[in-house]
């Protein structure tokens, strides 16, 4: 009888203290927006509640709304070199990358600014040497390269879109594109795979790409010029850029060129607190991978630069696929507002690791 009326006891005291949590679960979620502490809704038992997302394609663009709030494009034509995902915005539409080029065009302003490097996107995947081909500078800005390019330039061109998916919760892509030499032979192929997500503190995209030497082998030569990156706008770029890694390391110097699960980058943009963080999953080739993170705003996980991030002659970054086989690549980028501590992002990228 006593260990029925115990039970009893602390149901009430639970039942109390959960109905004062709901009744201001509106509250708290303003603090954590305002903290930039997502997780407190985790150790409360809460989850943010996704937002639903729509994906409409119009000819060779995707355009990504969450929550009714536009997020992305998707930038597939004909007439780019690589395809790119532009503006990235955070939850209340603040961009947080550079602004250009768009398509092909830069101003002459844009040329004036910080580590112009036309060729570095919001978001992309791509290598500077696959094959013996530059995959990530483009023949349309060999103007702004003096025409010193050392490498023939590679191109990618779309053939299908292997799905478009709206949803209450997620959305998704996929895409294939063959690799080109200048001659136009394919020498692979490549598909891309995004997965939009979303509430009112982040937004996130899962990321996955996958290099098939369907046309005989295929060589990812080593430099640091590659592979998966973001490019962000001045106001993150230094001197206000604030680098972490997963190691507890900060800064350009103590993070280019090192392994770690993740790096975020964070710092104010129109006045507002945001940040991001790239994860690279256990499952991607050699994980935890080398980062060409700079800080005049980028930050690309690169796995094949090992002789140049080390400058040991020793060593050897190249990887060959063989004919029939393929490579993946996977990463999580998570965009947010307010602050998240190293803990928080160790948290985070745990999660995330545990469903890879």
């Amino acid at each position: 009888m006593f260990l029925v009326l115990w039970e009893i006891y602390l149901e009430s005291i639970w039942s109390s203290a959960y109905s004062v949590l709901m009744a201001n679960r509106d509250r708290l979620k303003e603090a954590a927006r305002r903290l930039g502490v997502a997780a407190l809704f985790a150790c409360l038992g809460f989850a943010l509640q996704a937002a639903p997302v729509e994906l409409k394609r119009a000819n060779h663009k995707v355009e990504v709304i969450i929550g009714g709030q536009p997020f992305t494009t998707y930038d597939f034509s004909d007439v780019v070199a690589k395809p790119y995902l532009m503006p990235l915005r955070t939850a209340s539409g603040i961009v947080i990358s550079r602004s250009f080029p768009v398509v092909n065009i830069v101003t002459p302003a844009d040329q004036k600014t910080a580590s112009f490097e036309p060729h570095q996107r919001p978001l992309y995947f791509a290598h500077g040497d696959i094959d013996g081909l530059n995959f990530w500078a483009e023949q349309a800005f060999d103007a702004y390269y003096h025409g010193h390019a050392r490498q023939a330039y590679g191109r990618m061109a779309f053939t299908k879109m292997e799905n478009i998916a709206s949803g209450s919760k997620a959305g998704a892509l996929r895409a294939r594109f063959n690799l080109l030499a200048p001659s136009g032979r394919v020498i692979g192929e490549e598909t891309q795979s995004f997965k939009f997500q979303g509430d009112d503190h982040t937004r996130i995209i899962d990321c996955e790409f996958v290099i098939l030497a369907s046309h005989g082998p295929i060589t990812f030569g080593d430099t640091k010029e590659g592979t998966f990156a973001v490019r962000l706008g001045p106001e993150l770029s230094a001197p206000h850029d604030h680098m972490i890694n997963s190691n507890g390391a900060q800064g350009e110097p103590a993070i280019w060129g090192k392994p770690a699960d993740w790096v975020d980058y964070s710092g104010e943009v129109s006045g507002k607190e945001v940040g991001i963080a790239v994860f690279d999953s256990p499952k991607s080739f050699r994980h935890p991978t080398t980062w060409h993170a700079r800080a005049y705003g980028l930050l690309a996980a690169n796995p094949f630069g090992l002789r140049e991030f080390t400058r040991d002659p020793k060593k050897n970054g190249s990887w060959t696929v063989p004919e029939g086989k393929s490579l993946t690549f996977s990463y999580r980028v998570v965009i947010y507002e307010g602050k998240l501590s190293p803990s928080q992002l160790a948290e985070m990228y745990r999660q995330y690791s545990a469903t890879q």
